[in-house]
């Protein structure tokens, strides 16, 4: 399913990198639903899955579901920016 697929992608993720939503859904097996992407990570509150590795692929960080302060912080704690 592509759910589970998706959360094996961002799960995969290394600490001090990140994936764009687009990027996300290619790696999960269908590249046009990045917006189903951003929609996961936004329901996203399983600590396993680092969904604050995910940014928009003009670079931006976009939401975050525990805000975007928190999502600038952890990646910048990473390393990541």
């Amino acid at each position: 399913m592509f759910t589970e697929k998706v959360l094996e992608v961002v799960k995969s993720i290394p600490k001090g990198k990140t994936l764009s939503y687009k990027e996300v859904a290619e790696k999960a097996g269908s590249p046009k639903a990045y917006r189903k992407v951003g929609s996961l990570m936004k329901a996203n509150y399983d600590a396993t899955v680092p969904c604050h590795r995910v940014i928009k692929s003009d670079g931006s960080l976009g939401a975050y579901n525990r805000g975007a302060d928190l999502k600038y912080k952890k990646l910048k704690e990473e390393g990541a920016l």
